[in-house]
């Protein structure tokens, strides 16, 4: 196998015990005999060295222990794409064939429909997934169009591709293509990428998570792909963004999440003016401002804008929340585990105030903002900050309303849902008190009506105590083993209004329970 390694063979990829990695080196390694490949692993923990031997450089990796050499004979060079597909998908076919079927009353085996079955499975085949499969060659010439001439989706993830070339010589054969996974692969970039771009003329979806590339490498790639509209960048060498220049312009989802962002360059990518969805998970983003416009105005960047991600970051001030509502599209936001989150002792608050001060969210950390949440939100807003809007110059009459712009820039939404609401009266206004259980229980009245036996029962529980306990706790109480509660309350507030309690999981202060309401209890 030695005779068949040469310096061709400089950039392809190659697995050993599975492991993968590239080729950067071929030839003697002094003092043994016979030729050596210098590899540079994907994985450094695999490796021994940076490229370097007994203080002669052969290659040069970049991690100081991500090189080793191998003998061709230990390494696999990978197999053509037609051969991965006939061993992923004929071998699922050949499991079948063979077994006896029954025609009306008799029993027939399957034999002599292997060839026409296996022609008319490849030929069907619309979605082809070939993870794993150590892919590193398109194969004799037009085959794959002969032989798998439907594909729209195909999934080349974890393979030996090893350039943009070898990726295209597959898919210039596949006419309808639209959706391509190229992860966990590393691709070389020849000057004249921008040739192949007839070559992904319909791509419409690419993912290229864990490749190893950065920002500058996905905009010189950029042109192969005039129409594309989903490119997901997960785990990748991203850091400073720069601007899209005639490239990327029908984006609609871009997914940089655990990419280590300089967050000053994100406005780099905020003129993709068909970006829907936004994901910056994991990314180390603690500050978002949009300088193009005032507090309460909306922003020119990411003019399109609907679902952004931002889990997992260094979020940490309310002033980035308020931020976001600058965005005039947004209606989707996720922000779980941030800083920002603990700055309230309960996690509804919190999510109260995120919803306060975003105008037009419509779902929250992946749970929907009913219009009834969003008035109570906005009104407990209002009453929180109430005390501070009036030091700060805030004044029931609009005339002599003139909060300062220290205020403001904090609540750019409260002048606006003061208009919404009107003015918090003096009792309604909250002052910060510490924090103490006895405040927090609610004195509430369990009675079933249509059961005039039972008497009421009366309850001190904590505000936060989330519904399905409350049910937990009426169980114990009632004895209604197997029985469905449904639950409604009662308020002084409000004579005659039975309102429905039918979420479980919300807390009582979520339904606006207050100290002395009556709970209602019917079951079935």
């Amino acid at each position: 196998m030695d005779q068949q390694v040469s310096e061709d063979d400089l950039g392809r990829r190659v697995s050993c015990d599975g492991e993968v990695g590239t080729v950067r080196y071929v030839g003697p390694v002094p003092p043994t005999a016979g030729l050596w490949l210098g590899v540079e692993w994907d994985n450094p923990e695999r490796g021994k060295h940076d490229g370097s031997h007994e203080e002669v450089r052969y290659f040069t990796s970049r991690h100081p222990t991500g090189g080793s050499f191998v003998r061709p004979k230990k390494a696999s060079f990978g197999v053509d794409y037609l051969t991965a597909v006939k061993q992923r998908y004929e071998m699922e076919l050949d499991q079948a064939i063979g077994e006896e079927v029954t025609i009306s009353t008799k029993t027939v085996k399957m034999v002599g429909f292997e060839s026409i079955l296996k022609k008319q499975r490849m030929e069907n085949l619309t979605e082809i997934v070939l993870m794993n499969c150590e892919v590193s060659s398109p194969g004799p010439e037009n085959e794959i169009r002969k032989y798998t001439p439907n594909a729209v989706s195909l999934d080349l993830s974890g393979n030996l591709l090893s350039s943009w070339e070898v990726v295209a010589a597959i898919t210039e054969q596949l006419d309808y293509l639209q959706v391509l996974g190229l992860s966990n692969n590393r691709l070389q970039i020849s000057p004249n990428v921008s040739n192949l771009s007839h070559v992904f003329s319909r791509l419409r979806v690419l993912t290229l998570n864990s490749c190893a590339i950065n920002w500058s490498q996905v905009l010189q790639c950029a042109s192969m792909w005039p129409q594309l509209e989903e490119l997901y960048l997960n785990n990748n060498d991203i850091t400073e963004l720069q601007r899209p220049v005639d490239v990327l312009q029908g984006l609609k989802v871009l997914n940089l999440s655990n990419n280590s962002l300089i967050q000053e360059s994100l406005l780099e990518i905020s003129h993709l003016s068909r970006l829907e969805t936004l994901i910056l998970s994991s990314t180390g983003i603690s500050v978002i401002y949009f300088t193009d416009t005032v507090p309460g105005a909306k922003t020119s960047a990411f003019p399109a804008l609907k679902i952004l991600l931002l889990d997992d970051n260094k979020v940490a001030q309310w002033d980035v929340i308020n931020e976001l509502d600058k965005l005039r599209s947004l209606v989707q936001l996720s922000c779980k585990r941030n800083p920002v989150l603990d700055l309230e002792k309960n996690h509804e608050t919190t999510r109260q105030q995120l919803i306060a001060r975003i105008s037009q969210l419509e779902i929250l950390d992946r749970s929907q903002v009913l219009p009834e949440e969003r008035r109570g939100a906005e009104l407990d807003y209002c009453k929180k900050f109430g005390r501070a809007w009036l030091q700060a110059g805030g004044h029931g009459d609009p005339h002599q309303n003139r909060p300062s712009a220290e205020f403001i820039a904090q609540h750019p939404r409260y002048l606006t849902l003061i208009q919404k609401y009107g003015a918090p009266e003096e009792d309604e206004l909250k002052e910060e008190k510490p924090f103490a259980l006895k405040d927090q229980l609610l004195t509430i009245t369990f009675k079933c009506p249509e059961d005039a036996d039972r008497k009421p029962l009366q309850k001190k529980l904590p505000g936060s105590m989330i519904i399905q306990k409350v049910k937990g706790l009426l169980y114990r109480l009632l004895k209604l083993p197997g029985a469905e509660l449904r639950l409604t309350y009662t308020s002084s507030k409000m004579e005659g209004k039975e309102i429905e309690i039918d979420n479980d999981l919300k807390p009582l202060q979520f339904f606006s329970i207050e100290d002395g309401d009556t709970v209602l209890v019917r079951w079935s």
